[in-house]
């Protein structure tokens, strides 16, 4: 009887401690007040209208938005291949591959930003753009590999052996039948390097430099100059993008499994 009034109690104080602060956050983005505080100083809309107004703001979105879907797509296009080949042959040294492909994830975000700066950016004057994008993908490399290879292992070999012995190549067997029955883990992985990507913020605090910022260090720079509702707000609707996003996922997908 313990057990069975304990265990709602400790689930509702452990939900209440995870989105606790979001509620905050929420909150304190309605507020009618001139400073971020909490309780909030009356309701309105003025600071989540006022975001859509901020030129750096709209910049820097622009800025994680592309770096998101190019540099996912990038990761794609690696990670798919090297996938298949770490799903599908016994390569001499496929664990050592597979360490290597997730070492940006292991590895803290910020070594992976100095490093780049330290031995790309500054003597080599790379691009800060290109030097993000490069950063970003590599970042979000580890999970294409492993959302993409647990769809592979889910899919029956002998189907691509059996379009084989049909008549069909590797290559046209791998684009007509691997691809359509592992376009889901596709899609999850993509979803979930999107998410990664566009919150990234320890890599691009080394990366970033003049007129090249992306939104969340953008964030960061706007608060140690000005400490109104704004960024609360800003906060409040990137996480309901995210969470809108994995939801759908989850819906229309199974996100869940791919993960």
């Amino acid at each position: 009887m313990t057990v069975r009034i304990l265990s709602p109690l400790v689930l509702g104080l452990v939900l209440l401690f995870l989105i606790g602060p979001f509620l905050i956050i929420i909150a304190a983005s309605f507020s009618a007040g001139d400073t971020l505080a909490f309780p909030p100083q009356g309701l309105s809309l003025q600071w989540v209208t006022k975001v859509f107004t901020i030129d750096s703001f709209r910049e820097s979105f622009a800025m994680s938005m592309f770096l998101a879907v190019f540099g996912t797509l990038a990761a794609l296009v690696l990670g798919i291949p090297a996938a298949y080949a770490l799903s599908r042959y016994k390569l001499p040294f496929g664990e050592t591959v597979r360490t290597i492909v997730s070492l940006p994830i292991i590895v803290p975000g910020i070594i992976v930003g100095l490093a780049l700066l330290r031995y790309l950016v500054v003597p080599f004057g790379f691009n800060i753009t290109l030097a993000l994008f490069m950063a970003h993908t590599a970042l979000v490399l580890p999970y294409a590999v492993r959302v993409v290879s647990a769809s592979l292992n889910n899919l029956r070999s002998d189907m691509e052996e059996a379009a084989v012995l049909l008549g069909s190549s590797r290559t046209g067997a791998f684009f007509r039948v691997v691809m359509p029955n592992i376009r889901g883990g596709i899609l999850a992985a993509f979803i979930l390097g999107f998410v990664t990507s566009f919150n990234q913020v320890p890599v691009s605090l080394f990366l970033s430099g003049p007129g090249v910022r992306t939104l969340p260090i953008d964030m960061l720079g706007y608060m140690e100059t000005t400490y109104d509702p704004s960024i609360a707000a800003l906060s409040s609707l990137l996480a309901f993008l995210s969470i809108s996003i994995v939801f759908v996922a989850e819906r229309f997908l199974g996100f869940s499994r791919y993960v």
